[in-house]
């Protein structure tokens, strides 16, 4: 029993040595270290609110932000472990081994992050800006380290890792997108005044983009008639809403106008896709 308290007694005093001599530096550390944490955030909203108050471009001020918040935190464990008394000499050179071994294994979210980058720099696109990367279309929502995320019409999110878009052929629309419709309209009918009914009736709708205007005119010719093609922007966020109600504006107006379209009647014709989202149809 005495053994076990002389033994306990020991403990407590080296306990109490190495509090007293170590103590005060590892509570100054800790101290340090959530200070400079705190810091790094404030110092990282601080420039991107001082970016977005420049007005320069949303994903430019956020990233600005991020790094500087990084570098920060960076700065402030480099200190903080040689607060505790740990030589970050070792911990540099093991960093510095583990980096390149995990570049190799990571290749390929690196290349992402490193899109990230190509698109930040290069400002192909900004955060709300309409673009088209392949099949995908829609809004851009955010881009990330890895990807940039697109919102469609009916909500749903696109994600597209950006390693995907750096290198590809994209479609910036800014904050609409061009509807390409194709209507025939039989040989016996004015096409100048079919023109005229159509352009009128798309300047007067509200939705319809002004700059640039609508077009309308003769696109193609077929058995019978011809093919008046209309390209006219609409916003995005409703593409297919405003398209289809459009569209049926449009015939509203052809058929007060006593404008008749193409007959299929009985013969069997192929005419080419009326519409840049479609197939081609037998009329």
């Amino acid at each position: 029993m005495e053994q076990e308290l002389e033994t306990a007694a020991k403990l407590i005093d080296k306990g109490a040595e190495f509090a007293v001599a170590y103590g005060f530096q590892i509570l100054g550390a800790l101290v340090f270290l959530a200070i400079g944490l705190k810091l790094a955030a404030w110092s990282g909203n601080k420039v991107r609110g001082l970016a977005e108050a420049r007005k320069i471009d949303t994903t430019l001020a956020r990233f600005t932000g991020y790094f500087v918040k990084l570098v920060v935190v960076a700065f402030v464990l480099v200190i903080s472990l040689g607060n505790f008394g740990i030589s970050i000499a070792p911990l540099i050179a093991l960093a510095g081994a583990t980096a390149l071994g995990a570049t190799l294994a990571i290749q390929g979210p690196l290349s992402n992050y490193g899109g990230r980058l190509s698109i930040i720099l290069s400002r192909r696109f900004a955060v709300g800006n309409t673009i088209t990367v392949g099949n995908a279309s829609g809004v851009v929502e955010e881009i990330t380290l890895a990807a940039t995320i697109l919102l469609g019409e009916d909500g749903e999110k696109i994600i597209v890792p950006n390693k995907e878009i750096v290198g590809e052929v994209i479609v910036n629309s800014l904050e609409r997108r061009v509807v390409q419709t194709r209507l025939p309209v039989a040989a016996d009918e004015s096409c100048e005044r079919a023109i005229e009914v159509l352009r009128n009736t798309l300047l007067d709708y509200p939705d319809v983009g002004r700059e640039p205007e609508p077009h309308v005119g003769v696109h193609d010719f077929t058995y019978g008639g011809v093919i008046l093609g209309l390209r006219f922007w609409v916003p995005t966020s409703r593409y297919y809403q405003v398209r289809y109600d459009a569209n049926r504006v449009l015939l509203a107006a052809l058929r007060d106008a006593g404008i008749s379209l193409l007959p299929a009647g009985g013969a069997s014709v192929p005419l080419e896709a009326l519409s840049g989202d479609d197939t081609p149809i037998e009329a």
